[in-house]
């Protein structure tokens, strides 16, 4: 049986969150009240100021300002203004850490992934474990973890792009 995972959940360091939340379950409430579900197979983790990757590297701004706060909130963002992406945000306030969700079993790329579960801006800030459109469960799906450095971004410098810090589903 699935249960929807409670804000203690990200309230853990972004390694964590992020490693656990491969094999979870999105879940998408239409506006016709239809279900739309998703395995998790893939997520990046982003941690904090000193992460040359991570939004929060540039200090606090009105776009990142999210990233500060409370653990358990959606951190949704428009990528080269056409693609939307989805975080969440992990750990202690002020500690800008958030797990991007990379991939899903069937839609593969956060890209893919967002359209297909109908992910806007309309979400960014609302409560992962409180919200009656968009929630996460567990159903008891453990797959075995594999790492990978993250995807995109070179930017960061060599370091903090070969960190291993994407987590993904082995493939049976």
């Amino acid at each position: 049986m699935s249960k929807k995972l409670t804000a203690e959940f990200f309230h853990r360091d972004v390694l964590e969150v992020a490693t656990d939340l491969v094999g979870k379950v999105i879940v998408r409430r239409l506006p016709d009240g239809s279900l739309l579900r998703e395995r998790i197979a893939e997520t990046e983790a982003y941690r904090g100021e000193e992460d040359l990757a991570c939004h929060a590297s540039k200090g606090r701004t009105p776009r990142t300002e999210l990233l500060f706060g409370e653990s358990g909130r959606f951190y949704v963002y428009l990528c080269y203004g056409i693609h939307w992406l989805m975080n969440v945000i992990t750990g202690e306030d002020g500690q800008a850490q958030g797990v991007l969700i990379r991939a899903g079993e069937v839609h593969g790329g956060p890209t893919k992934l967002t359209k297909y579960l109908q992910i806007t801006g309309q979400f960014n800030g609302t409560s992962a474990s409180e919200n009656g459109q968009l929630w996460l469960e567990d159903d008891g799906a453990r797959p075995e973890i594999l790492t990978a450095p993250r995807v995109g971004v070179d930017y960061a410098g060599e370091y903090w792009r070969s960190i291993k810090w994407r987590f993904i589903a082995k493939k049976e």
